[in-house]
């Protein structure tokens, strides 16, 4: 089958999977290639393209039975406002799509715009998240923010829900929702005891509170998962989802969104580092760990980054690292020193045949074998 009829095969199957998704069980086959890719906030035929220029997707529009997949997670929200209709409606499919696979062949981490639908926006129907999308856009004046938050006190900012989160659906929620619901979705992912998936990173502060009795990477990702089990255990489905000290919502009191699935590394020197500005300090990470990340592109990272960055021009698409040791440098690659891995690349702003995935076995950029 031609690329071409292997991408629309796919975006047909996640759109049934959207109208009607089953969940599979393990499915038990062996994998020869282990693959994460940064966050897929991109249109269903960038993502499957990307997919299939890598060799990934077989001809019944599903990854091929010996190719394991990881999404690093935020499958919602992205493009410009002509976009938003688009967005929803695929943002939709692709998790559902990505869900339609067995367990133990896609894993799926969850990221803040994910679980901003059964955060911050629980309370929201299509038609109230309309309206307040609309103020929002008209809200230009401080007085009319000023007004819009006291409306919606749940909203850090008009922002938050003009350009943040602006793709929401009920539909959505219910989608995750389910797969919170079915374990279907997880905090973190070790492959080894030294390789760490989260969405946004994991510093030793984070884990304090969970009272870890181990620090590598198969104990973290057990500790966090267990800590979101507990939590959507006791939640029955309805208004927001309680994960702090994890992850804290935003408000109009509070600001944004904070915790492991909101902050970003950044280099103190530059940028004022602590939780309530969403940044964290990448050297306190916990030792020993190489963690891979989604969240922040190429562009962002560099602003934060200052001098461990020795360029500020971006070079989206592409893996990168931070090495952390004698000294600390931020750069395009993957290096064996790295603590840092970045997979997010800003995937709707790049041409598919420009998007590096990263082999888990290899820890590089994914080269077809």
């Amino acid at each position: 089958m031609s690329p071409d009829r292997r991408v629309v095969k796919a975006q047909l199957r996640a759109q049934e999977d959207a109208d009607a998704l089953t969940l599979s069980a393990p499915d038990a086959v062996p994998r020869q290639l282990h693959v994460a890719v940064g966050d897929p906030q991109a249109p269903l035929e960038k993502f499957f393209s990307i997919l299939d220029l890598n060799g990934l997707l077989a001809d019944d529009g599903r990854l091929r039975p010996e190719v394991g997949l990881v999404s690093m997670g935020d499958h919602f929200d992205w493009g410009r406002p002509d976009d938003r209709e688009k967005a929803t409606e695929e943002g939709t499919a692709l998790l559902s799509w990505l869900a339609a696979h067995p367990p133990d062949q896609v894993k799926i981490l969850v990221g803040n715009h994910d679980l901003v639908r059964v955060g911050e926006l629980s309370g929201f129907t299509d038609a109230t998240f309309s309206e307040a999308r609309a103020l929002a856009d008209l809200a230009v004046q401080p007085q009319q923010q000023a007004a819009l938050l006291a409306r919606y006190p749940m909203l850090a900012s008009p922002g938050v829900i003009t350009r943040d989160y602006s793709c929401f659906s009920v539909r959505q929620r219910t989608l995750v929702t389910r797969l919170l619901k079915a374990r279907r979705v997880k905090l973190a992912l070790a492959p080894a005891p030294d390789l760490l998936l989260v969405h946004a990173g994991v510093t030793l502060a984070d884990l304090e509170p969970l009272e870890p009795v181990a620090l590598d990477a198969l104990s973290i990702a057990e500790l966090l998962n267990r800590f979101l089990e507990a939590r959507v255990t006791k939640w029955r489905g309805e208004g927001a989802l309680d994960l702090a000290p994890l992850h804290e919502l935003g408000s109009a009191r509070d600001g944004e969104a904070r915790g492991i699935l909101a902050h970003r590394p950044a280099n103190p020197a530059s940028k004022q580092v602590d939780r309530a500005s969403r940044r964290y300090d990448p050297r306190s990470l916990p030792p020993g760990i190489t963690q891979v990340i989604g969240h922040i592109n190429d562009k962002k990272c560099r602003e934060l980054m200052g001098p461990w960055a020795f360029t500020q021009i971006p070079e989206l698409g592409c893996l990168r690292g931070l090495e952390i040791g004698a000294r600390v440098e931020y750069h395009l690659g993957c290096r064996d020193e790295d603590r840092l891995l970045f997979l997010d690349g800003a995937m709707h702003r790049v041409a598919a045949v420009e998007y590096e995935l990263f082999d888990l076995e290899l820890r590089q950029r994914l080269v077809l074998r």
